[in-house]
């Protein structure tokens, strides 16, 4: 692991990162709170809408990795951000016209996800591009530094924006940094070279790309506590703005006020990343972080609506599982990403990226439906007291039931 030189072209591509993460704060607030609040959304909806984020990461993932290693990665990252932003656009148009509803946001929650499903692979790789294998720990910590920032002042502003001008018009916001972001990505003069062209039938690609991850008994293990993990979470993702709003009667400005404390957490994250990496390994460090994240799970359905009598109170204690979660997230993903573009030649990089997101987080639309289901049928509460369980068990089996703690590099 090294220190990475950050040339200009790493500070546009940090830049873009940034503007990326301050407009995800907006959606990510805004694009619920018009489900709950002004659609009245159930929680069975919220289910629906959470898998339909999800859904493009199981249909997509796959033959995106034929193209990532087809292809440059940096055309691929911009084309999918203007198809985010055109997406986006659409929710205000529609909301100005009188014409959104539910199943608009599932819509445009799909097409999001598709976005994310080919642009979130290209920025990995392009990354490993810019910085190398040995600058990955180290830039993938900056960048989470930077994100800690996001997260610490980006939902109090989404927030005000929110309260201030209504969820459709925050969204706005987003699609404006995301013009910026396009425009600066096209300043940046490093090219990658062009991937060898490749006469296989892009099945054989993708059987391909599988049977590397089968093979390797990291990536394997990698793939399924992934997958485990980021069912949890797309169920909570489900029910944490219902649970908030209607449970513990927050408003959209509480809401983002609470959710900043999350930033202080990838911000801690960002910085304890590195030495826990050292002293544990890598998958020791991975490790940690599902044991932090499952703890603020399984405090998330505990908390009351009124603790010792105040709203203040409740705030405080939403906000601290917040910052539990972020935390944890944080400590799992930056050493789990950096270790599987390790053990992994150039050649298939592309398709790893994109087989393990598509494993991973295939499960995910089931997670959302199933919390849905039984926030519909059982109580929101109860929906988060089953991801809590989950998240307990899935720590405990990492630990004792893997061989992650061996992984030093």
């Amino acid at each position: 692991m090294r220190e990475i030189i950050i040339d200009s072209d790493f500070r546009r591509f940090w830049f873009s990162s940034i503007l990326a993460h301050f407009g995800a704060q907006i959606t990510l607030l805004a694009l619920p709170i018009c489900a709950v609040l002004m659609l009245h959304a159930s929680p069975a909806q919220m289910g629906t809408l959470a898998a339909f984020e999800s859904l493009p990461f199981l249909l997509f993932g796959l033959p995106s990795g034929v193209l990532l290693d087809r292809m440059r990665r940096l055309p691929i990252m911009m084309c999918s951000d203007a198809m985010v932003a055109t997406a986006l656009l659409t929710v205000p148009l529609a909301w100005w016209l009188d014409v959104l509803s539910v199943h608009w946001l599932y819509a445009v929650g799909f097409v999001i996800g598709a976005g994310h499903v080919v642009g979130g692979s290209a920025e990995q790789v392009f990354l490993t591009f810019l910085v190398g294998r040995d600058g990955l720990v180290d830039a993938q910590s900056k960048f989470a530094a930077t994100e800690s920032a996001a997260r610490v002042l980006g939902p109090g502003m989404a927030g005000g924006l929110v309260q201030l001008l209504g969820a459709p018009l925050a969204i706005l916001c987003n699609v404006a940094g995301f013009i910026v972001s396009l425009l600066n990505l096209r300043r940046i003069r490093k090219r990658e070279p062009q991937p060898p062209p490749s006469n296989a039938h892009p099945l054989r690609d993708i059987q391909e790309g599988l049977a590397f991850v089968w093979r390797q008994p990291l990536l394997r293990t990698l793939a399924w506590v992934s997958a485990c993990w980021h069912l949890l979470f797309y169920g909570y993702t489900a029910l944490h703005v219902i649970f908030a709003t209607r449970v513990l009667g927050m408003t959209a400005g509480t809401m983002g006020m609470a959710n900043m404390l999350g930033g202080l957490g990838v911000l801690a994250a960002s910085l304890l990343v590195k030495p826990l990496s050292k002293r544990f390994g890598t998958g020791g460090g991975i490790l940690i972080g599902l044991c932090v994240s499952a703890l603020g799970f399984a405090l998330v359905p505990a908390i009351p609506a009124a603790l010792f009598g105040s709203a203040g109170w409740t705030l405080a204690a939403y906000a601290m599982v917040v910052f539990w979660i972020d935390c944890g997230a944080t400590l799992f993903f930056v050493p789990y990403i950096a270790l599987r573009q390790r053990v992994t030649p150039d050649a298939v990089l592309g398709r790893m990226v994109a087989t393990m997101r598509a494993l991973t987080v295939a499960a995910a639309p089931l997670g959302a439906l199933l919390a849905g289901a039984l926030g519909e049928g059982f109580g929101v509460r109860a929906g988060l007291g089953g991801i809590a369980a989950g998240a307990v068990m899935l720590a405990a089996a990492s630990v004792f039931g893997t061989r992650l703690r061996h992984a030093k590099d």
